[in-house]
């Protein structure tokens, strides 16, 4: 079923491109022949459409399992002291030894 799934998405991935190629190449044929650019003709803005609704069904399921959107679950395990610690701030080089009177 997984692999169902890549299919749906690298399939969509390729009519979205395709879409775009089509939608460049209608741009174009449109300043060749000097025509005005009135939009999109239909059968390429419901590719479009089609497509990117394809792809995103596929990635939604190749994704996995999403996580709880409320903090508190995750937050509940940790205790105060572990809750602030953050080690990616500590800082051991700062100007405190300049002016410390202990010269080492």
């Amino acid at each position: 079923m997984f692999n169902f799934y890549r299919q749906i998405f690298v399939l969509g991935i390729l009519s979205l491109l395709h879409a775009a190629y089509s939608a460049a190449q209608h741009r174009s044929y449109l300043r060749i022949t000097e025509q005005e650019f009135d939009g999109l003709p239909f059968d390429i803005f419901v590719q479009g459409v089609v497509s990117l609704f394809m792809s995103m069904y596929g990635i939604l399921y190749l994704a996995g399992e999403f996580k709880e959107v409320r903090a508190i679950e995750e937050l509940e395990c940790k205790t105060w002291e572990t809750l602030h610690n953050t080690p990616s701030f500590y800082i051991f080089n700062h100007r405190g030894k300049a002016l410390s009177s202990n010269k080492s």
